[in-house]
């Protein structure tokens, strides 16, 4: 999606091509506009669930920040709300299985498809990579104290841990596509009895270098969903929705209110287990309870989003949803310095009305800081994309968009790890920019280094 460009009257402005008015007149009637709404409704959720539990308090001077969970226990069940990460994986397995069985009928194959999707992903990371470890660097280097540079840099790298899952989840689609169309459900069935094993040897054996394995399977398992929702599977008995919500909600139930799992499906600082890192059996049974509800109302949502209004809305917001995602933190760091450290706002007990009033504040005041900060950053994720050239299949190499993906997950990851922190003068973190600058360099180099002799083969 793209903005407006061109010149001419409002009428033909707002309907020129790439504006979001031409979008949605554009839109097919065979488009499942619920899936896109499911997308901005999960992200949107995790930026006012991090927004919430994010509390600031200024002590001796400094700002520093606490979570909420941490401090009021019985909000551990409001996490069953907003954590929705397994929805956007849902409408990404949904996404992916569209564009990969399109782009396969035109010719392309597995490797350019990959390609194409990880750049797309890694445009707006470029920019947010870039502006963080620039900005963590010339505060270093200006003496600003190293332990708020550090905070604001963790909080910051707090989004990147998505973006390695699903980086690699999206690099193995043609593969898990493959899969869903030779053995269909029987693929997600055979995924949770690999994160029931996983689980099982992790927190009933000990053994917590296993659980890591889950960080594939439970995300894997509800990106084959998404494809079972696309070719029908989850929608064409109306039974199908009632089982998974009911269904998930009573394993969800049975794992988490009587243990081992705790009721926070996300981190809670001091907890033994936590359902996210790794994700576990119980985060599975969240995420398959959201997709029946998300399912459920598929019929008013569609219907409400004919709406015009509606739909542009949708659209505007799908348009910069990564932009939306990786940036949502910074807002917090301006809220802390312009309400916390200039005494603005009081600090009243946590919990107790005044704080909770004063929260409705916060996240008012936080909105209108990302307004203009995603209008302006989301132009680089709006850009207008390379068309591909008529006539000649696109291909890539295999190897170099493989090894392309993998070092640039993993310099996204250690950036992250680190907090966007290195060693030497300012701390600049080479050992997470060198993979990933090396990454995004074989990706786009991908379609020339390893090609096929034959440019003109479809195999």
């Amino acid at each position: 999606m793209t903005p407006p460009t061109g010149r001419g009257s409002a009428t033909e402005g707002a309907l020129r091509p790439g504006s979001f008015a031409a979008l949605v007149a554009a839109t097919p009637a065979s488009r499942d506009r619920h899936a896109d709404l499911v997308r901005l409704f999960a992200i949107s959720a995790v930026v006012l669930g991090h927004w919430l539990a994010v509390v600031i308090v200024l002590r001796d001077g400094r700002l520093v920040g606490q979570n909420a969970l941490a401090l009021l226990p019985w909000a551990h069940w409001a996490t069953w709300v907003f954590q929705v990460m397994p929805l956007f994986f849902l409408v990404g397995g949904y996404a992916n299985a569209a564009s990969w069985r399109s782009r396969r009928e035109r010719g392309w194959n597995g490797a350019f498809w990959v390609r194409s999707r990880a750049l797309r992903l890694l445009r707006p990371t470029t920019l947010f990579v870039a502006v963080v470890t620039v900005g963590a660097f010339v505060a270093r280097v200006l003496g600003v104290d190293p332990r708020l540079v550090d905070a604001a840099a963790w909080a910051a790298g707090i989004a990147l841990w998505f973006l390695v899952v699903y980086l690699c989840v999206v690099a193995l689609t043609p593969v898990t596509h493959a899969a869903h169309e030779r053995w269909g459900p029987a693929v997600p069935a055979a995924l949770v009895t690999g994160i029931a094993l996983v689980d099982l040897a992790h927190l009933g054996l000990g053994l917590p270098v296993v659980g890591s394995v889950n960080f594939a399977l439970v995300w894997l398992c509800l990106h084959q969903l998404g494809f079972a929702w696309r070719d029908g599977t989850l929608t064409r008995s109306p039974v199908t929705p009632w089982a998974l919500a009911l269904g998930g909600l009573a394993a969800l139930v049975l794992l988490a209110v009587p243990g081992p799992y705790p009721v926070s499906m996300v981190g809670v600082p001091g907890a033994e287990v936590n359902n996210t890192s790794p994700p576990t059996l119980a985060l599975l049974s969240l995420g398959v309870c959201q997709i029946g509800v998300a399912l459920l109302l598929r019929g008013p949502a569609t219907r409400w989003l004919r709406r015009p209004r509606v739909w542009t809305v949708v659209v505007a917001g799908n348009s910069v949803i990564m932009t939306l995602y990786l940036w949502h933190m910074l807002p917090v760091l301006v809220g802390a310095v312009l309400l916390y450290a200039t005494g603005l706002f009081p600090q009243p007990p946590v919990g107790s009305p005044l704080w909770w009033v004063l929260r409705l504040l916060w996240v008012l005041v936080l909105a209108v800081v990302m307004v203009p900060l995603v209008a302006v950053l989301g132009r680089v994720e709006r850009s207008p994309r390379r068309p591909v050239p008529p006539g000649v299949p696109p291909r890539a190499g295999a190897w170099p968009v493989a090894v392309g993906v993998a070092a640039a997950a993993g310099g996204v990851f250690l950036l992250g790890l680190k907090s966007f922190h290195g060693v030497g003068p300012g701390g600049l973190p080479v050992a997470g920019l060198a993979p990933y600058a090396a990454g995004l360099l074989l990706l786009l180099v991908a379609p020339w280094a390893g090609r096929p002799r034959s440019r003109c083969s479809t195999g």
